[in-house]
């Protein structure tokens, strides 16, 4: 099976590069460290599985860029090989078409049967990130929407409401709303609680 890498440290493509040519029927086809590059290249490398980073540095990130990769023609298997482990970041990336999600402080059997399982069109979940799934699903939280997730992480960055509502587009009254029912989601009474708690329970992550 065909793999191609994606990530802006060279360190992490050379040593994920190492650990695959070890690998009996798994091929290095090309690597690239940002995403215009790499939708290029999919395009004639044709690989089975792109291993993809989420953070990319400036430009397209990674969830982005599996998004168009899975709208080739005959698009590849994007498994997404990345540091984080976010809930907001698990879910963008499934929603962009991911076929998996696994962690790069995980083992290097982890990867090899990833990458296979990812080239049979299974999907694959790092065992922290499949653990988490399955405690929220017996012990669901009051789901947070995507506006009220990105207000979270506008909190996190030290934004006020005024800053807020001017980068989303709405009134400060409406940022009020959203807070108001943060708040009693997550059962906090402040601002920096609310981040607080979203960051420990892996709703957002502070960059």
């Amino acid at each position: 099976m065909k793999v191609y890498l994606v990530d802006d440290h060279a360190v992490v493509r050379a040593g994920v590069k190492a650990l695959l040519a070890g690998e009996d029927g798994i091929e290095v086809v090309g690597e690239a460290g940002d995403a215009e590059t790499a939708l290029r290249a999919v395009a004639v490398a044709r690989p089975d599985v792109v291993l993809m980073d989420l953070q990319l540095g400036d430009g397209v990130d990674g969830v982005e860029a599996t998004r168009r990769l899975r709208a080739l023609p005959e698009p590849p298997q994007v498994l997404v090989l990345t540091t984080y482990d976010s809930d907001a970041d698990i879910a963008r990336a499934i929603d962009a078409g991911a076929t998996g999600y696994l962690l790069k402080a995980g083992p290097p059997e982890e990867l090899f049967r990833g990458v296979r399982a990812a080239a049979r069109g299974e999907s694959v979940l790092s065992p922290q990130v499949a653990s988490r799934m399955m405690r929220r699903m017996r012990d669901p939280l009051p789901a947070l929407s995507p506006r009220e997730v990105e207000i979270l992480g506008l909190l996190a960055e030290g934004a006020g409401n005024r800053e807020i509502g001017k980068r989303l587009f709405i009134t400060e009254a409406t940022v009020k709303t959203h807070l108001q029912r943060i708040y009693a989601k997550l059962g906090v009474e402040t601002r920096t609680a609310a981040v607080t708690t979203a960051v420990e329970r892996k709703l957002i992550r502070i960059t």
